[in-house]
């Protein structure tokens, strides 16, 4: 039987020093709900899972009343729910004294699992057990949560580390306002090398040409496992050359219709609703985000070409152009993550002249702000260009607004709390 094996080997890890940087995130702290991690793979959610755990031993909880299973394990797969519920079950026989205890079950990658949440029901209604999962697609886990887990389970999105995690774990000074003249040089030089390592966790102590082949196998795995194999796409090549064209043009407004036509003039056959579903399937594997046009018409919402943004800058430039061809795109791509971080709902806007403001964000209390971003203020052309689409935008919708330069970034975004669920 597996499962002694997967117990002992969990154990030997969790007693390792735990030398990773501490993620802000927390799982909702209710007990009569199922907790739910999403976020892409490599993204930290792993690492999120076994914080979680060591907080819970460091507060009294017995190591023997942990269970962590890991559903990416090539020796657990295929596996469906009834194995699943064995294999839990089995986890009890070996330990009976679990049945009289609140025991804590951390099950990574659940999606791999077929009808998964019928186990989780089961245990949820039957045992006296706190349920923590993770999965990296957002449709299958929002689906069951809407559905199998309706009223049970809360979901909070792991993203990879914030530019604060970045210089936590680089063991950087952070910034500290009123920023002078050395601390922005300073911080200005520690941001463009997050831009080019990117966030994600298992990349950080490598040398940059490991980093580049990593951040590229990370693109490679999403599209074969959690595109082409779980959706049977054939296709494979346009597939690349759309995940191409979107990362090539993060923070711009993306047309189908003119993709459509583009690959149409190569010669490559695929009709608009498979573009369209293709792309769904990249905002559900976390890879790509689309933001879509501030309108109250549902048509045009659902019409209109929607802005494009990347989970990771490290990621963009390790699979397209560098970095610093186009620090305004990454310092946008990059407050887009971090407003997503903080639970705004976003979109872009277009005024009655056509000039374009990158982001409307809506927080939980229904406060609207239209935010511009800028790499560099300093440029009285590019300035002025800025701030008339801002006052336009602020003259039709009433709402307030600001621009967002990279100095002003290290100044109030660097200090935000980064998401509703960590506060």
């Amino acid at each position: 039987m597996i499962l002694p094996t997967l117990i002992e080997e969990f154990r030997a890890t969790i007693a390792l020093p735990d030398t990773t940087t501490p993620r802000r995130y927390r799982f909702p702290v209710a007990k009569n709900i199922i907790k739910v991690a999403m976020g892409m793979r490599r993204s930290g959610k792993t690492y999120f899972l076994y914080q979680t755990i060591r907080k819970l031993l460091s507060e009294g909880v017995p190591l023997q009343r942990i269970l962590y299973i890991n559903f990416e394990d090539d020796r657990l797969l295929p596996m469906n729910h009834k194995t699943m519920g064995q294999l839990i079950d089995s986890w009890y026989t070996l330990q009976p004294e679990n049945h009289h205890h609140e025991c804590h079950l951390f099950l990574d990658e659940v999606q791999n699992v077929e009808e998964w949440p019928l186990v989780l029901r089961r245990l949820f209604d039957t045992k006296k057990i706190q349920l923590y999962v993770t999965g990296s697609s957002a449709k299958l886990l929002s689906k069951e949560i809407a559905t199998s887990l309706r009223g049970r389970s809360l979901a909070i999105e792991i993203f990879p580390y914030s530019y604060l995690e970045y210089l936590e774990t680089h063991h950087l000074q952070p910034p500290s306002p009123p920023l002078g003249k050395q601390s922005i040089d300073f911080q200005q030089s520690y941001l463009l090398n997050y831009f080019q390592v990117g966030g994600f966790p298992a990349v950080q102590s490598m040398p940059p040409n490991e980093q580049l082949e990593t951040l590229q196998n990370y693109v490679e795995t999403v599209i074969f496992r959690d595109i082409v194999e779980r959706h049977q796409i054939d296709n494979i090549s346009l597939l690349k050359y759309l995940i191409s064209s979107l990362l090539k043009n993060v923070g711009s407004r993306f047309s189908i219709n003119k993709f459509y036509n583009d690959i149409k003039s190569q010669g490559h056959k695929a009709g608009k609703d498979t573009l369209h579903t293709y792309l769904s399937y990249l905002e559900d594997a976390f890879l790509i985000f689309t933001v879509p046009l501030f309108t109250e018409s549902t048509r045009q919402r659902q019409t209109a070409p929607k802005k494009i943004y990347a989970i990771d800058n490290g990621l963009i430039r390790a699979n397209t152009f560098n970095v610093s061809d186009n620090l305004g795109k990454c310092l946008e791509n990059q407050v887009y993550l971090d407003l997503r971080r903080q639970g705004k709902t976003i979109f872009h806007y277009l005024s009655s002249e056509g000039l374009e403001v990158d982001f409307i964000t809506r927080d939980s209390n229904s406060r609207h702000e239209l935010i511009q971003v800028v790499w560099d203020a300093t440029d009285p052309h590019t300035l002025e260009r800025e701030e008339r689409a801002l006052r336009q935008a602020e003259n039709e919708l009433g709402f307030p607004s600001k621009l967002i330069d990279k100095t002003t970034y290290l100044e109030t975004f660097c200090h935000a709390p980064q998401s509703e669920e960590s506060s």
